[in-house]
């Protein structure tokens, strides 16, 4: 490979890489709560330990604290269980319903919450 081909293609992975970044930032809790407005509908990402989980037929929701607060993240599929470490992308909303399907607690129907796009459990 040529020295002009190997600029361009390293150029082009870091340009990839400066995309990926930019599409979901990661925020604490305490931020995203502060302002809720900023992130609402946007992608964003939190880490944090599960400190509560419900879950049926494998959709649910549960809690995640990162140390500066607390928030409930809604999930359709692969809820994690309670301690694990997560990573979670999603947007937030003001309050979720599963359509009558579970009774979700009432601080997930009418507060602030994640709507999942993607978790990584560890």
């Amino acid at each position: 490979m040529s020295l002009k081909k190997a600029k361009l293609l390293l150029a082009m992975v870091l340009a990839s890489a400066m995309l990926v970044l930019v599409g979901c930032e990661y925020k604490t809790i305490n931020q995203i709560m502060a302002e809720p407005q900023r992130y609402a509908n946007r992608d964003v990402g939190i880490t944090g330990n599960v400190v509560r989980s419900f879950s049926v037929l494998g959709a649910g929701a549960y809690q995640v604290d990162d140390g500066t607060g607390k928030m409930w993240v809604v999930a359709k599929n692969n809820v994690p269980r309670e301690g694990a470490r997560v990573g979670v992308k999603g947007k937030i909303q003001d309050g979720f319903n599963l359509g009558g399907l579970v009774k979700l607690p009432e601080v997930v129907r009418s507060g602030m919450v994640m709507i999942e796009s993607s978790h990584r459990a560890k």
